[in-house]
């Protein structure tokens, strides 16, 4: 046990490194990585590495085939393969990722209880999560700013081109990976969570450094997409609501019950692709924003942090890569269409195709309206 008394631990945590903590199965080439603040825990009951173990083992199955799916039927249909479109193939891949690379290795570390794999495999998954992470968001900021220039600008729009999408996707990953590799290089670093079964940022460390790191990421990782995405669906939804009211002044000086139905109809879409995208959005924020409160309690010492609460800080986090898929096939037609085609054992379509996907809708809002 004396490999637990590094010089930089402070008195009390030495006085208790004689009794089992839940570092007590930590190999020892990772116990530099170990905070001192984790060493006065005792082990987690085994109950809850279980529990864990097999939320997680089941939000990877779902994600991976979810997401799969997504990926499979949007480029294998002619119908969704769409500029537009291609942001969601790289949603779906980036989440794809996220959880083919975290699920199994936390499975596994569940079963054993620690952290087995060793300090680089811990680095290099704590720095995939936050990659995968980064790129999703941005992904959906991306598919917000695209939403409104085809709904709130309209004609005045430039309609995405694929040259677009694939420079934005160029620029989404290289953004992500910018801050992702930080860390790697001495700006912050990554290290066992406080669970012991997976690794993330260092946000207990109270120098300068680390600090920063955490503050600055959050802004442009976390605050910056969020207050986009507001600005985005405040103004489509304004532009969508003020163009029903005018519909529906002229219908009635016409005195006829509708006016260009098919225009009403694609109004309609353009709404439902409004929820929805702000749905998907908001059920990212639900899942990343314990973790982030998580990092902030631990840079501001706000309040205690047990490594049962970061359990569900990674969990809220990792479960953001099955939201999406299933957001898909609950909402998009067309999607729901090709996945009865070509999986009829995973679709629960009705044989209808009364609307466009939320994906492709504004591209071909985009398309027709200059025709009319």
């Amino acid at each position: 046990m004396a490999a637990f008394a590094e010089p930089h631990f402070s008195a009390w945590t030495q006085t208790v490194v004689s009794n089992v903590t839940v570092v007590d199965k930590v190999p020892p080439e990772m116990l530099h990585m170990v905070d001192a603040h984790w060493y006065q825990f005792p082990p987690m009951n085994p109950l809850w590495h279980s529990i864990l173990g097999f939320a997680i083992f089941v939000l990877g199955v779902v994600s991976i085939i979810g997401n799969g799916c997504v990926i499979y039927i949007f480029t294998n249909t002619k119908a969704l393969r769409t500029p537009s479109n291609l942001l969601v193939v790289n949603l779906a891949f980036s989440d794809f990722l996220m959880m083919f690379t975290m699920a199994p290795p936390m499975v596994i570390n569940c079963w054993h209880e620690t952290w087995v794999f060793g300090p680089f495999a811990c680095e290099l998954y704590a720095m995939l999560g936050s990659l995968f992470g980064c790129a999703s968001i941005w992904t959906m900021t991306m598919i917000a700013f695209d939403r409104y220039n085809v709904i709130v600008k309209g004609l005045a729009g430039k309609p995405m081109t694929n040259n677009g999408a694939l420079l934005r996707i160029l620029g989404i990953w290289a953004f992500s990976l910018l801050w992702t590799l930080a860390p790697l290089f001495g700006w912050n670093r990554y290290v066992p969570e406080g669970n012991m079964t997976a690794c993330g940022t260092d946000y207990l460390s109270q120098d300068f450094t680390s600090r920063s790191y955490i503050l600055i990421y959050s802004g442009f990782v976390y605050y910056l997409p969020l207050f986009s995405i507001i600005y985005s669906y405040i103004y489509i939804i304004q532009a969508v609501s003020a163009h029903e009211k005018n519909m529906r002044e002229q219908a009635k000086k016409m005195n006829v019950a509708s006016l260009r139905s098919q225009e009403a109809q694609n109004t309609s879409t353009e709404m439902k692709l409004a929820k929805v995208a702000l749905v998907t959005i908001s059920l990212w924020f639900m899942a990343w924003t314990p973790y982030l409160v998580i990092n902030y309690t631990g840079i501001f010492k706000a309040a205690p942090i047990s490594p049962l609460a970061t359990i569900w800080g990674s969990l809220f986090a990792k479960a953001n890569a099955v939201y999406n898929p299933i957001v898909y096939g609950i909402s998009h037609p067309k999607y729901r269409a090709a996945l009865y085609q070509k999986f009829p054992s995973l679709s629960c379509q009705d044989n209808t195709d009364d609307g466009q996907s939320v994906a492709s809708a504004a591209t071909g809002v985009s398309e027709e309206k200059p025709a009319a």
